[in-house]
C-alpha cells in the first residue's frame, strides 16, 4: 500500500499517545438545507430551531441551528483521526453547548488525547479525548470529553501504561452558556406546544415519551455520511459481517437526535440542550429496530442573575423494540434492561414564569 493510500487507514490504539494534538480536516458551512435535513431524518419539531418569527421574539437573530446537528458535525469532523478504527463509542462527559450556531457559519474541530487503556485482550483500547469545535470566528460551539473503544493494528504492539482520566460527575448550572441576547418574556407556550415550564417539574418525575420512531438502515446510513462520519463500523456492511454482531452498528448520536426529538411529548418548552453530564451508549442499535424512550427530572436549577430561565437535569433513557411505560433502565442486580441503548444525563434550558 502506498503512503497515499495509507494515509485514510486511521489511527489505530497503539498510534494514540497522550497529549498528542489533532487538527481536524475539512470544515463544514451548514446551511438552511442541513436544518431542513434534520428535520427529516428525526422529526424534532422544537420551536426556537424551527421558526425564525419565534427566535426572533425571544432576542436571537434568527432561527438556531439543532444543538444536536452541531453535536453531529463535529465529532463528525474528529472520526477521521479520533474513531475511524472504532469498535464502539462509549460514553461523555463535561460536554458543554457554546454559541449558537446559524445557517452560514462554518464549524472546524481540534482534539487532544488525554488517556489511553488497552483492554485484557490486547486487542483493543480504549482512547480518551477531549474536542473542541469553533465557529469562523473563533468561538467555542462545542466542547466535550468522550471515549471511544479503538482496535489495535497488531495485538502484539506494546502501548504505553493506563492513564485514565478523571472526569466532573457533571457541569455546574453556573458554568452553562446561555445565547447573548435571549429574553424569554415572549415566550408563546401555544406555539411552543406545551404549557409546561420551569416550575411545573419535580426532581424524581419520569416522563413517558409514548411514540416510537423505527430507524431505517437507510436513515442512519443518511446521517453519517451527511455529518462525514466515516467511521467504518457504521457504513461498511461488508466488514460488519466479521465483527461480532454480524452487521454493521447504527451511529450513535442518531439515537440521541431520536430520543430527543421523543421528548418533544413531556418537554416541548425545553428549547436548548446546554449541557451533557455523562453518557452511555449501553447497546448497540441497528436497522429495523424501533426506538422509544423517557426521562426522568433528576435537578431543577435556577441560573445565576436569570428569571426568566431555568435549566432542568435531566436523564433520558432510550429502548429499542420496548415501549417505555414500564421505564426500563437499571436493573436490581445493576445491569441494565436488554433493551437500553442509551442512557444520557443532560441539562436543558427552559422558560420560567416571569
Amino acid at each position: 500500500m502506498s503512503d497515499k493510500a495509507s494515509a485514510g487507514a486511521g489511527n489505530f490504539f497503539e498510534d494514540f499517545q497522550v497529549g498528542q494534538e489533532f487538527r481536524h480536516a475539512t470544515p463544514r458551512t451548514l446551511t438552511e438545507a442541513d436544518a431542513a435535513l434534520n428535520v427529516g431524518l428525526y422529526g424534532s419539531r422544537f420551536a426556537v430551531n424551527s421558526s425564525d418569527e419565534f427566535a426572533r421574539a425571544i432576542g436571537l437573530p434568527r432561527a438556531p441551528l439543532d444543538d444536536l446537528l452541531v453535536f453531529h458535525v463535529v465529532i463528525g469532523k474528529t472520526v477521521n483521526d479520533i474513531s475511524l478504527n472504532a469498535v464502539a463509542n462509549l460514553g461523555y462527559a463535561e460536554f458543554r453547548w457554546g454559541v449558537p450556531v446559524y445557517p452560514g457559519d462554518t464549524l472546524q474541530a481540534r482534539s487532544t488525547v488525554l488517556g489511553l487503556r488497552e483492554n485484557s485482550n490486547r486487542a483493543s483500547g480504549v482512547v480518551w479525548v477531549r474536542s473542541t469545535g469553533t465557529n469562523q470566528k473563533g468561538e467555542m460551539v462545542l466542547d466535550y470529553v468522550r471515549w471511544v473503544m479503538v482496535h489495535k493494528r497488531d495485538p502484539r504492539a506494546e502501548v504505553a501504561a493506563p492513564s485514565a482520566p478523571k472526569t466532573a460527575p457533571s457541569v455546574a448550572p453556573a458554568d452553562l452558556i446561555v445565547p447573548e441576547g435571549l429574553r424569554l418574556g415572549a415566550w408563546d407556550d401555544a406555539l411552543a406546544g406545551s404549557p409546561h415550564r420551569w416550575e411545573d417539574y419535580r426532581p424524581g418525575e419520569r416522563i413517558d415519551h409514548v411514540s416510537g420512531i423505527t430507524l431505517e438502515d437507510s436513515d442512519h446510513m443518511f446521517s453519517t455520511r451527511l455529518y462525514q462520519n466515516t467511521a467504518r463500523v457504521h457504513f461498511d456492511a461488508f466488514q460488519g459481517k466479521n465483527t461480532r454482531f454480524g452487521r454493521r452498528l447504527a451511529y450513535g448520536g442518531h439515537i440521541i437526535s431520536v430520543a430527543r426529538a421523543l421528548s418533544f411529548n413531556g418537554l416541548a418548552n425545553g428549547f436548548r440542550l446546554a449541557a451533557i453530564n455523562a453518557g452511555s451508549h449501553v447497546g448497540p442499535t441497528f436497522g429495523g429496530d424501533t426506538i422509544y424512550a423517557w426521562s426522568e427530572v433528576l435537578e431543577t436549577a435556577p441560573l445565576p442573575g436569570r428569571e426568566d430561565l431555568g435549566t432542568l437535569r435531566m436523564r433520558l433513557i432510550a429502548a429499542k423494540d420496548c415501549p417505555c411505560s414500564a421505564w426500563p433502565g437499571k436493573q436490581a442486580d445493576g445491569k441494565y434492561h436488554p433493551a437500553v441503548v442509551l442512557d444520557l444525563d443532560y441539562w436543558l434550558l427552559m422558560p420560567r414564569r416571569t
